[in-house]
């Protein structure tokens, strides 16, 4: 599984996803956006969006901290392994 996050140092909504993601333990790529323009234009052209947080798990692109669609992709996820 692959995660990323695209995130900025201020938004309260990435912390509560990385820490989501850290409480159960699972890895992820942590992309902040005000410090690396290379990526913000990347998470745009995924998602649309200027927003954050913006989390990538595998191609499948949740705006926002949506808990209930982060756990359908991590459950599909751990019922393929």
């Amino acid at each position: 599984m692959n995660i990323e996050i695209y995130t900025t140092p201020t938004c309260i909504w990435c912390k509560t996803a990385k820490e989501y993601f850290d409480s159960k333990g699972i890895e992820y790529k942590e992309y902040d956006v005000t410090e690396d323009n290379e990526k913000a234009l990347e998470m745009v052209e995924k998602s649309g969006q200027r927003g954050v947080p913006v989390i990538d798990i595998d191609g499948n692109i949740i705006i926002g901290f949506d808990k209930e669609a982060i756990e359908e992709l991590i459950t599909e996820f751990i019922e393929d392994e």
